[in-house]
């Protein structure tokens, strides 16, 4: 005769298997650079961005690529395949694997300090805002007040949640932004690095005098 710990085992065994998914494990990426390394976790939430970073960097697609746009204050851009070997004060931007990828929004994804974004072409050329298919951002944003947030809200025509609200206001981020390009994974650690990329001297063009070229692999 079983007992009843034997029993609740087992029921609670089978609800395992038969009712509950196991959490997906999260790919995490290493960008390494002459200033260190940025370890980023890719998000489930958005599988066709995961799927597609994960692809081109195994394939070395970004190796040597530069960070070829910095901004202080607001975030740090790279993944323009025309920027392997570019000529200093050639302007970037532009290029990409051929392909653009659907937009996958999702509130709870946002642009804290640190996340990982799709560029995109503008809403003139892109009314569904679709990604560049390897151009990405990380942010590195500011920090606002209550009142900023509030104005930015009225402006957007669309609340913040308590959670962006109390990551805008004490870590930082580009608010601006959210709904408008995906976010789809986080920096975890390397944050330094970010902050001494966007301290660089930069041309007209916000490209860095001196180039910082990326590798990046996954961590397995």
């Amino acid at each position: 005769m079983k007992t009843i710990s034997a029993i609740l085992f087992a029921f609670f065994a089978t609800a395992n298997i038969f009712g509950q998914v196991k959490p997906q494990k999260e790919t995490v990426v290493v960008i390494s650079t002459k200033f260190g390394d940025i370890k980023i976790k890719l998000y489930n939430e958005t599988p066709k961005h995961r799927d597609n970073f994960i692809k081109l960097v195994k394939e070395g697609f970004y190796n040597t690529t530069l960070f070829h746009r910095v901004i202080n204050g607001f975030m740090i851009q790279g993944g323009d395949p025309d920027s392997k070997g570019a000529d200093p004060g050639e302007v970037l931007g532009n290029g990409g694997p051929g392909y653009t990828i659907p937009a996958e929004f999702n509130p709870k994804l946002f642009h804290k300090r640190g996340a990982l974004a799709a560029a995109r072409m503008g809403d003139e050329v892109n009314p569904k805002k679709e990604s560049s298919g390897s151009q990405f951002y990380i942010v590195q944003g500011r920090k606002y007040t209550a009142v900023d947030i509030n104005a930015i809200a009225q402006r957007m025509k669309k609340p913040f949640t308590p959670e962006q609200i109390t990551a805008y206001t004490s870590d930082g981020g580009t608010p601006h932004l959210d709904g408008s390009y995906t976010v789809f994974g986080e920096v975890i650690s390397g944050f330094d690095v970010i902050d001494q990329i966007v301290g660089q001297k930069t041309d007209k063009a916000d490209r860095p005098v001196e180039d910082i070229v990326m590798n990046m692999k996954i961590v397995e």
